[in-house]
């Protein structure tokens, strides 16, 4: 044993890791169900969001953007996909702070319920303890049921360093489960927003920067490798509205090859590319192409302090067949009134 503790310490540190490493493997998908995406909005533009995160979503898609809203915003989301067998559900609260500065609040629940679990129900027809799936029945009683659920909980922070800069960070929060199995794991994202002229505006997030560790209860982790999301938008001013095209870039690092529409060895390049004509600021109306190779469609409505958004798109199979498709409506709630209004506005 070494004489000096802090080489005891050290000693201690290596065995540890040198354990921890044994049972990690980088898990390509293993962040997939966090790459959905929230809010009507977006999710119409086909993801396309980096640059023009604006609102309590802005949590999600790049954290720096939450610095812009004046007022809190609270936003909710379902979609139910898969004719209706896996549910997704969406809550944001964003709040400012001070002249330039916000919080937020972000939960992602991702869940499939009620699956059978016949692991206990074999029924042993021989009675000699030797249960042979294939000739055995079930014994329809002792079938119970358990769920596979994935939660995302984020954490934002955002300050705006100047008229053109702005800056943010998530601590990310993740917890899933499937039947008796559970795991946790915490991540962390940074993000940036800046306008080099009027109308134009370049966005980057860095998500699971450090590499994020999803630790199991079976003694195997899984880690999470970084996703750098660029993008650009330009507003331009036609008919008494804007037309706001957008496109984002998705770069990983995970070897997906021909999963990807783009690769370089294990750095792949996937594209979310959006279109939004919002006339007034009153009706919008919206249309995309996302990473997963969906066109996606979408429309809102601005009403006193409240939103609503609507998007949909198709899940294809094969030539014949489809998943089904997705319809989802989020509802965005601005306490617009000056006792909420961000301090020096």
């Amino acid at each position: 044993m070494p004489k000096n503790p802090l080489s005891a310490v050290i000693l201690v540190l290596i065995i540890t890791f040198s354990q921890v490493n044994a049972q990690t493997t980088v898990a390509k998908y293993a962040g997939e169900f966090m790459a959905i995406g929230v809010g009507g909005r977006p999710l119409g533009m086909g993801g396309a969001y980096v640059a023009i995160a604006n609102d309590v979503t802005a949590g999600y898609y790049n954290p720096a953007g939450l610095a812009r809203i004046n007022y809190p915003e609270i936003s909710l989301m379902h979609d139910a996909q898969f004719g209706n067998l896996e549910n997704y559900d969406y809550v944001g609260i964003a709040i400012p702070f001070d002249n330039d500065m916000s919080f937020g609040l972000s939960i992602m629940r991702l869940a499939i319920d009620g699956i059978p679990d016949t692991r206990n129900a074999l029924y042993d027809a021989n009675g000699d303890g030797i249960i042979n799936i294939n000739n055995d029945r079930l014994d329809y009683s002792k079938i119970t049921e358990f769920s596979d659920q994935d939660w995302a909980f984020y954490l934002t922070f955002a300050k705006k360093q100047s008229d053109n800069f702005l800056y943010g960070a998530n601590i990310k929060i993740i917890r899933r489960t499937i039947a008796e199995y559970s795991a946790w794991g915490v991540g962390f994202d940074a993000g940036a927003l800046y306008s080099p002229m009027d109308n134009l505006f370049l966005g980057a997030n860095i998500q699971d920067i450090t590499t994020t560790m999803v630790a199991w209860s079976t003694g195997t982790n899984e880690l999470i490798s970084p996703t750098a999301k660029v993008g650009g938008t330009y507003e331009i001013n036609f008919l008494s509205g804007v037309i706001t095209p957008a496109i984002d870039l998705d770069i990983r690092f995970e070897n997906r090859q021909f999963a990807s529409e783009f690769h370089v060895g294990p750095i792949s390049v996937d594209a979310h590319v959006g279109l939004e004509y919002n006339f007034k600021n009153i009706v919008a109306v919206r249309a995309g192409y996302n990473d997963v190779h969906q066109f996606t469609v979408g429309a809102g409505v601005k009403l006193p302090k409240l939103n609503i958004d609507y998007s949909f798109a198709r899940f294809s199979g094969s030539a014949d067949e489809t998943l089904g498709d997705c319809h989802r409506i989020s509802i965005m709630l601005t306490l617009e009134e000056p006792k909420f209004l961000r301090t020096g506005m």
